[in-house]
C-alpha cells in the first residue's frame, strides 16, 4: 500500500487514466467493427461511410497515446484495400 502522499496520488492518477484509456480503446474497437460489419455485408457505400468516421477515431487515439502511430496506419490501410477490393469485387461480378 502507497505509503506518501505522492504515492496515493499517483495511484489516483494512474486509475483515472487507466478509466479513460479503457474507454477510448472500447471507443476504438466499436467504430471498427462498424467498418467490418459492412465489408462483411458487401455494401461498398457503408463500408466507406464508417470507414470515413472511423479514421479520425483513430487518429484520436494516436494523439491520445492509447495506440500506436503505426499499428493505427498499418489498421486504416488494411481496411482502405478491402473497401477498395469490394468496388473491384462488384465490378467483376456486374
Amino acid at each position: 500500500m502507497a505509503n506518501t502522499a505522492s504515492a496515493r496520488k499517483r495511484i489516483r492518477q494512474t486509475a483515472t487514466r487507466n478509466e479513460r484509456n479503457r474507454a477510448r480503446r472500447s471507443r476504438v474497437s466499436t467504430f471498427l467493427v462498424k467498418v467490418e460489419k459492412a465489408v462483411a455485408g458487401g455494401d461498398k457505400a457503408a463500408a466507406q461511410a464508417a470507414f470515413k468516421d472511423a479514421q479520425p477515431e483513430l487518429q484520436r487515439a494516436v494523439t491520445k497515446g492509447v495506440m500506436h502511430g503505426n499499428t493505427v496506419a498499418r489498421k486504416l490501410s488494411r481496411l482502405s484495400a478491402r473497401i477498395k477490393a469490394l468496388g473491384a469485387q462488384a465490378a467483376a461480378q456486374g
